[in-house]
């Protein structure tokens, strides 16, 4: 068994007085909110937290009395420390201290409290043992408890629709505060995560399902902060251009994510008799297959009258053969950036030819058969060629044209 199929251990601490779990609190000017919050956590951790805790106050770049409230839980309660940030943003300050830090498992959470500590053990008891790599909590699952406004349950929820539109996130909740991660995990995927913002959840996230990372999802109960300081039309803005960034990251091929997969990925679970990430590929692969059918009919319907049936079956199927190898590259077998790519283009146009050459006689022998065939048996005839071509060209590109590089299913797109 390879190292990155091997189940992933539990993380033992640097050291013996080292803590087993880190918890984060970023803040910005919160002198009223951050001692009743870090007095609240540390009493729920001391008496209800089976494992040696830290909890860090990460300051990024207050302007009020904060640092000095900080300083002070520092010095009044066991196991609290501060640091200071000279530069603004909550990804910024998570990225620091936990890079920083010498525990196993690394959490935050914000000093609103919004979520229930009740869920703490459920998020981080995964990362303890090793069974993930990371943990959200979530507040768009079944079992979650969530009292908020109307206007910011739909930001919530417009916001984790676009992610999966754009950047197919499988994750529920990309913005709730309460999440955690393996130290190890942290200190290979944080170097790649380049947002200092608001962003920088959903793109540690994004990068981690990528990667092959298992995310724990923990339903929480979570009541809104009438007083939040998130200034919500700046952050969506910074949001959007945030998924735009990464989207061409990811469409670039500049981020070392095979590299990442191979230190910490899970590879899918083997099934006798079928071949890994088989039914993943096929399932992509029918996706794009629809949506070039699609565009096939509508494009021979366009050129049949100048073309007639053979030069339109032609023309139409040289542009979607183009299209489908391209989208087949990317998202059914998970190649990405410009190398190879005219090469696996004129592999394609090869086995546009075999498709060329199925549907064609399809057509010739429709026109043998009858001289004048009305449209829709011409359609239907061709549909039926187009599937038998379709089959034929996802075993040419996965065992020929594509060969060289096996799928990761956690790095496609849709």
């Amino acid at each position: 068994m390879s190292p990155s199929t091997q189940p992933a251990q539990a993380v033992p601490p640097t050291r013996r007085d080292s803590p087993v779990l880190d918890v984060v609190v970023p803040v910005y000017n919160e002198e009223i909110d951050l001692e009743p919050c870090v007095r609240r956590l540390h009493a729920y951790l001391s008496d209800s937290f089976p494992y040696r805790f830290r909890i860090t106050i990460a300051d990024n770049a207050s302007t009020d009395s904060t640092p000095d409230v900080a300083g002070r839980l520092a010095s009044d309660l066991p196991g609290v420390t501060s640091v200071r940030l000279t530069g603004k943003g909550r990804g910024r300050a998570l990225k620091y201290a936990w890079t920083q830090s010498d525990a196993a498992v690394l959490a935050y959470l914000d000093v609103d409290l919004s979520t229930d500590l009740g869920a703490l053990l459920p998020l981080v008891a995964p990362l303890i043992s090793g069974h993930s790599d990371l943990a959200i909590g979530t507040r768009l699952a079944r079992g979650s408890r969530v009292v908020r406004g109307a206007k910011r349950e739909f930001i919530s929820r417009s916001y984790n629709l676009i992610l999966r539109g754009t950047l197919a996130a499988r994750f529920s909740d990309a913005q709730c505060g309460f999440k955690a991660i393996r130290s190890d995990v942290a200190a290979r995927l944080l170097p790649i995560v380049e947002d200092t913002g608001w962003f920088f959840d959903t793109e540690m996230l994004v990068l981690a399902e990528r990667a092959g990372l298992r995310i724990h999802e923990v339903p929480v109960d979570w009541v809104d902060d009438p007083d939040s300081r998130v200034d919500i039309v700046p952050t969506a803005v910074a949001d959007l251009r945030g998924i735009v960034r990464l989207l061409r990251a990811l469409g670039s091929g500049r981020l070392p994510l095979a590299a990442l997969r191979d230190q910490l990925g899970r590879d899918p679970l083997p099934v006798a008799g079928v071949p890994a990430g088989l039914t993943a590929q096929l399932i992509r692969f029918a996706a794009v297959g629809v949506a070039s059918t699609l565009a096939y009919l509508a494009l021979y319907a366009t050129f049949r009258l100048g073309l007639g049936p053979q030069g339109a079956n032609f023309a139409a199927l040289l542009l979607t053969a183009i299209g489908n190898t391209a989208a087949n590259r990317r998202l059914t077998f998970g190649v990405r950036g410009t190398d190879g790519a005219w090469r696996h283009q004129a592999q394609g146009l090869i086995v546009f030819g075999v498709g060329l050459g199925l549907t064609s006689g399809a057509l010739a022998l429709l026109g043998a058969l009858h001289s004048a065939p009305a449209k829709p048996i011409e359609l239907t005839v061709l549909v039926i060629a187009n599937l038998l071509a379709t089959a034929v060209r996802f075993l040419l590109l996965r065992i020929w044209v594509f060969r060289s590089r096996p799928a990761h299913p956690a790095e496609t797109t849709a």
